[in-house]
């Protein structure tokens, strides 16, 4: 078993349900158990001028499929939930980024792990935060980062995420 984190976003429709259906997707996936979830913060759009904020959550997996499979799984998700890519950085139903995958790097045009935004982005950084309060992730320190970001353009929702416990959906 690996651990790897899920970093998921969403800023149209109902953002919340969005998470969650993602969450019971990813659930289904073989070979990949979430074993936690952090808060979900409403943070404003980063790289555009579309005005909808983001709701911004992340997942801790416990996976035996390669980082490859779990990437494609989670594609695959965002596919079969409507998103569509039109312009980078654009409104999206749903987003879910590989982050990082326990003792495995990669920097291949289809794969970059641990996701090379991820600390410069409090977005990312608050909610792995959650997960990993020591500031550290395996294979990634990112205390300094986050102390140097701050919590600036971040909310927290008071919405909890719904982290599937071996249920049959």
């Amino acid at each position: 078993m690996s651990l790897a984190v899920i970093a998921l976003g969403t800023n149209m429709g109902t953002r919340i349900d969005n998470l969650n259906c993602a969450i019971r997707a990813i659930s289904r996936l073989p070979g990949v158990t979430i074993t936690s979830g952090s808060k979900v913060y409403e943070t404003e759009p980063v790289g555009t001028d579309h005005p909808a904020k983001y709701y911004n959550a992340a997942i801790l997996v416990d996976t035996t499929v390669s980082p490859a499979m779990l990437l494609g799984g989670c594609l695959g998700i965002e596919a079969a939930m409507g998103r569509v890519r039109k312009e980078k950085n654009g409104p999206r139903i749903i987003d879910l980024d590989l982050i990082l995958y326990e003792n495995f790097k990669s920097d291949s045009f289809e794969l970059r792990v641990p996701h090379p935004e991820a600390l410069k982005r409090s977005f990312v950084l608050r909610p792995l935060a959650d997960i990993f309060p020591s500031g550290r992730a395996p294979g990634l320190f990112f205390g300094a980062a986050l102390k140097e970001l701050g919590d600036s353009g971040i909310t927290e929702t008071g919405y909890e995420l719904v982290i599937p416990k071996g249920e049959i959906f």
